[in-house]
């Protein structure tokens, strides 16, 4: 039972307001009964104090003592109350007992003042343990006169009738509110805990064949809508990440299909024949090794992205000169574009010092570059730039090829996207890319905390740029 957060909301409501009750009880059952006992000491001092003057002003009217003391307990006749007055030796003058009977007793004479009262308790004869709450007071006619006693007793149990209908009273209703909040904490509990038994619902039902259904928010505002606002949002993302899988498994496979149909129509013509001459072995056997390094380069490539999205590809940094990798990179590329009659042009850089994995900046750099050369016609141009832009440093590649179609401009990063399908069947043939050279430019480019957009492409040629943090060393 307690593995359920209701009931341990619910106990925990009782548990604090059951903590409440019994510090507030505890201390209005305190209060009380000091109050109690402060009222009967009042009564009690009030009570000598008039007898005292009571019995002054008998004496002085000239009445004797025993008369003066009689005259005294039956005018305050006060029913809860026994009252008796004594001599100076202590001894019984005149006595009214209390209803309950309780005798007025006098305290230790040596500890009764001679100008106030004293209260004190005394053990009560009538009943073990029982006690007497006492005030006695000293009474001296003249400075010189006579001195007597007078002493007022009242039981305590007035203020413990009192103080036990009170304790009755929390008896009773202490449980009875625990009990009504135990029940209402529950009911409040699952009410507010709905929606999570909604959400858990829900959310035990969506699956990867789902992942576009999302969790009911009752409010947006509160904790839980946020909490399921956020939760949608990840399934959301979540979707996407399988929808990008299923399409990158989809043109995988597409790209893969190519060149391995390829390879199957070049081996089956091959042998076809007992026997052919050896130039047609050579041409076979060269289409064949042209297409197994496009798909081992296209296998490398789709290894790379894999890594990088379950991020088990680390950022090797160290010290390095931007201006000199760039340079290599300019160099390596020039070697491919001489082939197709492509010259690479560097423009002069300033010495660049830099932070960063000098394998995956280099195959960015050698990815924009590759690109530009296959798609610029033969004695057209590359042109590469390193410099500042602010607080950044700028990285350009320029071509001189037709240019992107302006309705594939938005899609040039994501993999296996190629605007020209035409173009991408022939160079699947003659060993071309397979489109994920800028996806993967795009990667390290953001491994090293900076872009890469596609700044302009036309009939004049197209321009990629890579900004990089300013992080000398």
């Amino acid at each position: 039972m307690l593995d359920s957060v209701r009931a341990r909301l619910t106990l925990w409501y009782v548990g604090v307001l059951a903590l409440a009750l019994v510090v507030f009880s505890l201390g209005v059952y305190a209060l009380l009964a000091r109050r109690l006992h402060q009222r009967l000491d009042t009564n009690l001092r009030a009570t000598v104090e008039a007898a005292a003057a009571s019995l002054a002003h008998e004496i002085d009217e000239g009445e004797t003592a025993p008369q003066a003391a009689q005259s005294t307990v039956l005018d305050l006749f006060i029913p809860h109350q026994a009252l008796a007055v004594y001599d100076a030796e202590g001894r019984l003058l005149a006595e009214r007992h209390a209803r309950d009977q309780a005798r007025a007793r006098l305290p230790d004479l040596s500890v009764v003042p001679a100008d106030r009262p004293v209260l004190s308790d005394l053990p009560d004869p009538r009943s073990p343990g029982a006690r007497l709450r006492v005030a006695a007071q000293q009474v001296r006619i003249e400075p010189r006169g006579p001195t007597y006693l007078v002493a007022v007793c009242e039981s305590f149990d007035a203020v413990s009738a009192e103080l036990a209908v009170l304790r009755q009273v929390f008896l009773i209703a202490v449980p009875l509110a625990l009990t009504l909040a135990g029940l209402g904490g529950w009911f409040l509990a699952r009410r507010s805990l709905a929606p999570v038994v909604a959400m858990s619902e829900s959310a035990r039902r969506i699956g990867a064949a789902n992942l576009d259904d999302r969790l009911p928010v009752s409010n947006p505002r509160d904790e839980l809508g946020h909490l399921a606002a956020s939760f949608n949002e990840l399934l959301a993302r979540l979707n996407a990440a399988f929808a990008q899988q299923r399409q990158f498994m989809a043109d995988a496979s597409h790209e893969l299909r190519t060149p391995l149909h390829v390879l199957r129509t070049a081996a089956a013509v091959t042998l076809e024949r007992p026997r052919r001459e050896e130039a047609e072995y050579r041409d076979a056997l060269t289409m064949i090794d042209g297409q197994a390094a496009r798909l081992a380069h296209m296998v490398e490539e789709m290894f790379t992205l894999a890594r990088a999205d379950a991020g088990r590809r680390p950022v090797e940094r160290r010290d390095l000169y931007l201006d000199e990798l760039v340079a290599e990179a300019s160099r390596a590329a020039g070697v491919l574009a001489a082939r197709k009659g492509v010259t690479v042009e560097l423009a002069e850089a300033a010495e660049t010092p830099f932070r960063g994995d000098e394998n995956l900046l280099r195959q960015m750099l050698l990815n924009l570059l590759d690109n530009a050369i296959r798609y610029t016609p033969a004695g057209g141009q590359v042109r590469v730039r390193l410099g500042r832009e602010e607080a950044a440093l700028l990285v350009t590649v320029a071509d001189t090829g037709a240019g992107i179609p302006a309705e594939a401009q938005p899609h040039v990063f994501e993999r296996f996207y190629r605007a020209d399908k035409s173009r991408s069947r022939a160079e699947s043939v003659n060993g071309g890319g397979a489109g994920l050279g800028l996806s993967i430019a795009r990667w390290a480019a953001e491994a090293h905390g900076g872009t890469i957009r596609l700044v302009r492409s036309g009939p004049a040629g197209t321009t990629f740029a890579v900004v990089l943090p300013l992080n000398l060393t």
